[in-house]
């Protein structure tokens, strides 16, 4: 396992690559837990992301793809734009992460 790049001024969590390079030259296992444990990163306690492996014609639908993950981070900042997170700042952010689906 890798721990990935820390994201933000303080790491509460941290996501940790758990498989090799597989089908397409990419990881397609991925946990999520606290920073401070690596113990329950090893198990997900937050989450474990299984991405696609390989085409789905070829090996069928076995995991989901980065816009799934991308439609669930423009639902929180949907949400937190209709309250009292409004900001400028995520009004970037979902911009970007609207376009990033559209190249996807």
């Amino acid at each position: 396992m890798r721990e990935l790049l820390k994201i933000g001024s303080q790491n509460f969590t941290k996501v940790v690559v758990k498989d090799k390079h597989g089908q397409g030259g990419a990881c397609h296992e991925y946990f999520i837990g606290r920073s401070d444990d690596s113990e329950v990163v090893s198990i997900g306690e937050f989450g474990h992301v299984s991405f696609q492996n390989g085409s789905i014609k070829e090996f069928g639908v076995n995991g989901c793809h980065q816009e799934d993950l991308l439609a669930i981070v423009i639902d929180r900042l949907q949400s937190f734009q209709a309250g009292e997170y409004a900001c400028r700042e995520n009004a970037q952010a979902l911009t970007k992460l609207e376009e990033a689906i559209r190249w996807l």
